[in-house]
């Protein structure tokens, strides 16, 4: 198979981790006889600096071109001083809006081995945490009508779905809750916003074409409580642009480190985006410090998703299965055991980690 992947490194840690996870798929490419072509991208604080906006739309249209895009992170406190039109996170709704890429995957999964660097107790925790939020990507507040009043003394933000945007994202959640334990919670702030209450409306209809998956519903500010005391009651997670933003971060750090948790957005056609959650870090960047897995992981869901190819994003998992049994440990996720790691030698850096993952793909 011949593939063409468009790479966007970005900023701060954004090349460090991307690096990486070329490699891995450059060991794929070679185990399993496939062709990845790659074409940098450039977007965010880079975009910026470079040609005066964080999304040239050149840049853009490579990326529609492409089979998939794998992006690092952008932004930074470098450009915090910069028009807010042009701030490097404008470059993450430009992809997300033009690429059309409506439904973004982000899998919470607390690593057996890395169980020590959970902060939850152990009867919390359990045998491990496993949800997937679905979070909506490209409606809500973040891409509704704002403003700044002429004073500049009031400031407005508009949270706004259409059914048709909802209905996809719920299908969505009901279809990948059949595959798993048949479990939908749709997240929202019902008792007070009426597009939360349409939510309601639109899973409950739609809910009619799979009642073999349990429907339940919970308050955002009850969800966010009940993913630190009770997180293995969580299966599948839909919900809207912001409320997924805040809680998917709130589960990186339950089960361990946001240095280990991928993403995936898609949309009903066209190429995929592929990114690690974590931001640009940009005080350890180019320090061989960044933990690359999560975008490693990043990788896999882009072989699974936009290629089709199960066996192999597998075999980017098991092989990070095999390097965390084996002890190895970014600094992020060395939990209580930094010490003893460290004096083990298996406290690694970014480039360390990745190779040994290249090398359990190839044997």
């Amino acid at each position: 198979m011949e593939k063409n992947i468009a790479l966007i490194y970005g900023d701060g840690i954004g090349p460090d981790v991307v690096t990486e996870g070329v490699n891995i798929l450059n060991a794929v490419a070679k185990k399993f006889g496939h062709k990845f072509n790659y074409t940098k991208v450039i977007a965010g604080g880079e975009a910026i600096d470079t040609r005066g906006e964080p999304l040239p739309k050149d840049q853009l249209d490579i990326c529609l071109k492409s089979d998939a895009v794998l992006l690092g992170a952008v932004g930074g406190p470098k450009w915090d001083s910069v028009a807010p039109e042009i701030r490097p996170e404008k470059a993450l709704l430009g992809l997300r809006g033009g690429m059309q890429v409506y439904a973004n995957l982000r899998p919470a999964v607390m690593w057996k081995q890395l169980k020590d660097a959970c902060p939850l107790k152990d009867e919390i925790s359990g045998d491990g945490i496993d949800i997937l939020v679905i979070r909506e990507l490209t409606g809500g507040i973040y891409f509704g009508e704002r403003g700044i009043s002429a004073d500049g003394k009031t400031a407005w933000d508009t949270e706004k779905y259409t059914w048709a945007e909802i209905e996809r994202i719920v299908r969505k959640g009901f279809e990948f809750a059949r595959n798993r334990k048949n479990k939908l919670c749709v997240i929202d702030k019902a008792n007070i916003l009426n597009s939360s209450r349409l939510w309601r409306t639109v899973a409950e209809s739609v809910h009619a074409e799979y009642k073999d998956v349990e429907l339940s519903f919970m308050y955002i500010d009850n969800a966010a409580m009940q993913l630190v005391r009770n997180p293995r009651a969580f299966d599948v997670i839909a919900t809207s642009n912001m409320f997924g933003d805040i809680l998917t971060d709130e589960a990186s750090q339950i089960t361990g480190s946001i240095g280990m948790l991928a993403s995936a957005s898609l949309g009903d056609k066209g190429p995929g985006l592929y990114e690690p959650i974590h931001g640009s870090a940009p005080d350890i960047a180019g320090k061989d410090i960044a933990n690359p897995l999560a975008t490693i992981l990043s990788a896999a869901m882009l072989l699974r998703y936009s290629f089709s190819l199960e066996t192999e994003a597998k075999t980017i998992e098991d092989a990070v299965n095999k390097v965390l049994d084996d002890g190895w440990r970014t600094a992020d996720i060395a939990g209580s055991k930094r010490e003893e790691l460290l004096n083990s030698g298996k406290l690694i850096g970014t480039k360390r980690m990745g190779s040994l993952v290249a090398e359990y793909i190839l044997k």
